[in-house]
């Protein structure tokens, strides 16, 4: 791509992720591989376990609702916890374990990865009733995702 782009809310093509369906904003493509970015509406139950990227940054923007980050430690219970409100962004760098999950019955929020080729996981995961991120450790492996520690109970 060689010119700016603008897409607005709802524009993305959308694909499904466990039971989410995500709309992917910018995809890697778009961008030489430099970002990715996908819109997401998660509830309370939605949290990804604790892990950490070795390949890239991860940022988010809290677009409605409130969320509650983990941060910091291969363990929930060692994690600093922050709460964030609509308007935050949040940043975590490569390496760094961490989680989220929404604190309202809903939330939406815009993920970034720096590059961005970590969507390739997203979009083979595909459809499901439950999340099983245990049983998907390879696939996370071909992309440097190492999980630590499980998601955190429902708020």
């Amino acid at each position: 791509m060689s010119i700016a782009l603008v897409r607005n809310p709802g524009d993305g093509p959308r694909f499904r992720y466990y039971k989410s369906v995500i709309e992917q904003v910018v995809t890697s493509a778009e961008t030489h591989g430099a970002v990715t970015v996908m819109r997401l509406t998660v509830g309370r139950g939605d949290a990804p376990p604790l892990h950490a990227h070795s390949r890239e940054d991860e940022s988010w923007v809290v677009l409605a609702g409130r969320v509650r980050f983990w941060v910091g430690s291969a363990s929930l219970a060692e994690c600093d916890v922050r709460d964030a409100e609509p308007g935050a962004y949040v940043y975590g760098p490569r390496l760094v374990p961490h989680t989220f999950q929404a604190i309202t019955p809903t939330a939406e929020v815009l993920v970034i990865n720096n590059p961005g080729a970590i969507e390739g996981y997203f979009h083979s995961i595909g459809p499901a009733d439950a999340r099983s991120d245990a049983e998907h450790v390879d696939i996370l492996g071909r992309y440097g995702v190492v999980l630590h520690d499980a998601p955190p109970p429902p708020a």
